[in-house]
């Protein structure tokens, strides 16, 4: 059975020069390796999911997704609950998922590592119907996904995470919502975490495993403003779970409302939804190919 690579020729604010020299490396390390694989670049939002459905039906053993967060969530939808393998190339913005799976930075690394792992099964997330695989989220992050969305900047990447981070952060207004019947004010983050990691070293879920089975609910409910930003720090040192205002309580559904639209992301995709929002998680959904 065979391999396929599938390029994001655009994560982390490359560009489609940079996608052929991936392709070109990625070509290397299959040479390099004796096995026989196919390499694609992908031409935009959605292709690199059909990319990986038609390797999975046609009995791929591996397809390693060479992207961020999002590429990994199309691929992975592709392959859930089937018998081929994710492997993971990181190139995103913040790249959770790999973070937390402890996948090597350098591609050719990566490759190899995916090539040569025995899988293994971790969970899938799923939220208003959109499966995730490192988390997902409504509140404050889901507000800054939306706003990576639609930046007309051109630049992507960790840069552009931080600016429209520090312009969004006094502009945003927490909401209410109600999580299984108990109302919740000003709850500046929802998030619904697989794998502890928000990307680039911020954990925002510390105790989360990704193949325990279980999901952690993860709320921030702010007294003020400037002390919800005095919080940051604690994203990378581990400890934000430790935080006044923050509870977190391992889940196998959850049911979320609110009185207007709830907008959301899933790893990092943002996404509408209606007044009332369903997550559970789906164990052991997803072989991941990582050493």
């Amino acid at each position: 059975m065979s391999v396929a690579i599938i390029i994001n020729p655009l994560s982390g604010g490359a560009s489609p020069a940079k996608g052929r020299k991936r392709a070109e490396l990625a070509a290397e390390a299959l040479a390099k390796s004796g096995e026989s694989g196919d390499i694609f670049v992908t031409e935009g939002r959605g292709h690199a999911r059909e990319l990986a459905a038609a390797e999975a039906k046609r009995g791929a053993r591996l397809v390693i997704a060479w992207g961020g967060d999002g590429t990994i969530n199309e691929v992975g939808s592709a392959l859930v609950f089937g018998s081929t393998a994710l492997g993971i190339v990181p190139s995103g913005s913040g790249n959770g998922l790999a973070r937390e799976l402890t996948v090597s930075r350098r591609p050719e690394q990566a490759i190899d590592d995916a090539l040569r792992a025995v899988p293994r099964s971790i969970d899938a997330g799923e939220l208003d119907g959109r499966l995730f695989f490192n988390l997902a989220g409504l509140g404050f992050d889901a507000h800054i996904a939306t706003c990576f969305d639609r930046d007309q900047s051109g630049r992507r990447g960790f840069r552009t995470y931080a600016r429209l981070t520090g312009r969004e952060l006094f502009r945003y207004k927490a909401l209410t919502y109600c999580i299984d019947g108990t109302t919740v004010d000003r709850a500046v983050i929802v998030t619904i975490a697989n794998s502890g990691q928000f990307g680039n070293g911020a954990r925002v879920a510390p105790s989360a495993l990704v193949d325990d089975g279980l999901l952690d609910l993860v709320v921030f409910q702010e007294t003020t403003r400037l002390a919800a930003v005095a919080t940051i720090p604690r994203f990378f040192t581990g400890s934000f779970d430790r935080v006044k205002g923050v509870t977190v309580r391992r889940i196998e559904r959850v049911t979320i409302s609110s009185d207007r639209p709830i907008t959301f992301h899933v790893d990092g995709e943002p996404a509408e939804g209606g007044t009332t929002l369903e997550a559970r998680v789906h164990p052991a959904a997803l072989l991941v190919a990582v050493r």
